[in-house]
């Protein structure tokens, strides 16, 4: 007897008003941060003026004089996901 063949059918998408990413555009974290928390380290263990943390100040100092880099392009996840929703989740249903 040959295995009976099921077809799955297609995923639905739960009625939603909106479908949305929640902060798509995330600024990343700041390079210089380990290089500081080393610093402030650097000073509780063995004081403000120590001589030990001078290369860590003149790291970090160099570190937040470099330039930063330009805004990046806004996130279009949202609005692709807006326009192909309707697509997405099919005909809508019109209540009389």
């Amino acid at each position: 007897m040959p295995p009976k063949t099921t077809k799955a059918a297609a995923p639905r998408l739960p009625p939603l008003q909106k479908l949305r990413v929640r902060r798509p555009n995330q600024a990343q974290a700041n390079p210089c941060v380990g290089i500081m928390t080393t610093m402030l380290g650097c000073w509780a263990s063995s004081g403000y003026t120590a001589q030990g943390c001078m290369a860590l100040e003149q790291s970090l100092r160099a570190c937040m004089d470099q330039a930063k880099p330009k805004d990046q392009k806004k996130n279009t996840i949202n609005y692709h996901l807006m326009r192909l929703y309707p697509r997405i989740r099919g005909a809508k249903k019109i209540d009389k």
